[in-house]
């Protein structure tokens, strides 16, 4: 099964793809806000098995509207919920990849109830994890001269800037480079900083100690945006459990999908298997 829609939410609309088991326990998958849902696609087939597999396009000029405020990561956590009840949802695991894990921990502060489990892939804790990032990317998020290094973007710029995401060789789709050349600025700056002032206010292991939910945390040990070792801070966590990818990067299930697909699914199976018994 394969359901490619739009949801209204605010006065515009966000597009929703849907795969796998249209009565089966359902998956919420989120990247970073200005992020192709194509980084999902080596581990969905996996997923799609046993579960109703849901992702977002938040900000592709393609698929999604003009939503005001789109930017900060509580609003865009409240947009989900609300995307979720139009799709008839009441119970969901939520994986996040890269900033896509601060929408996940929102929605989860958000709707606690709701969530039976979180599995966050390749996001530091808080800001003391994140690696430099280089001067041209920096550059890129500035007014003057992001503005117009934005307008001379190429596929090639953008199939070299986004290799700090892999260690291992990885075929950029097509698709993506596409997607990313249809982003504004405005929209890319906005989906870069929003996630740094969310962890700035707070650490993502503190947000979710609390909640007392089932957590999966999945790291490259290679991973060049956020340091590895920073990933033994979600311990802190009750009952989290953390996975080290030995010679993977920023991007699991795109460099080592088999075992990225293993990981979320037998979590995401036993963690529905103990909330239905609950």
């Amino acid at each position: 099964m394969t359901v490619d829609q739009f949801v209204s939410l605010d006065g515009g609309h966000v597009g929703v793809i849907e795969e796998g088991q249209t009565s089966g326990p359902a998956v919420l998958l989120l990247g970073n806000a200005a992020a192709s849902m194509l980084c999902w696609e080596p581990v969905v087939p996996r997923l799609a098995e046993a579960f109703r597999v849901i992702r977002f396009d938040f900000l592709s000029s393609a698929r999604s509207t003009h939503l005001a405020g789109r930017y900060d990561i509580p609003t865009l956590a409240r947009r989900a919920a609300v995307a979720l009840d139009t799709l008839g949802v009441s119970r969901v695991t939520v994986i996040g990849h890269s900033s896509g894990c601060t929408i996940a921990v929102a929605l989860a502060e958000q709707r606690p109830d709701a969530i039976v489990c979180l599995a966050l892939i390749g996001m530091g804790p808080d800001l003391d994890a994140k690696i430099p990032e280089r001067l041209l990317f920096r550059l890129s998020l500035t007014r003057f001269p992001g503005r117009l290094l934005w307008r001379l973007r190429t596929g090639a710029s953008i199939r070299k800037a986004a290799g700090s995401a892999f260690t291992r060789p990885v075929d950029i789709p097509v698709a993506f480079v596409e997607h990313m050349m249809g982003i504004t600025h405005r929209d890319f700056v906005g989906a870069m900083r929003a996630p740094l002032h969310y962890l700035g206010q707070r650490s993502l292991p503190d947000r979710l100690a609390p909640l007392g939910l089932p957590v999966l945390v999945v790291f490259g040990a290679e991973d060049q945006r956020w340091r590895s070792s920073s990933a033994a801070a979600y311990r802190a966590v009750p009952g989290a459990r953390v996975e080290l990818l030995h010679g993977v990067g920023h991007t699991p299930m795109m460099e080592d999908p088999d075992t990225t697909g293993s990981l979320l699914l037998d979590f995401a199976e036993a963690a529905r298997q103990t909330s239905d018994g609950s």
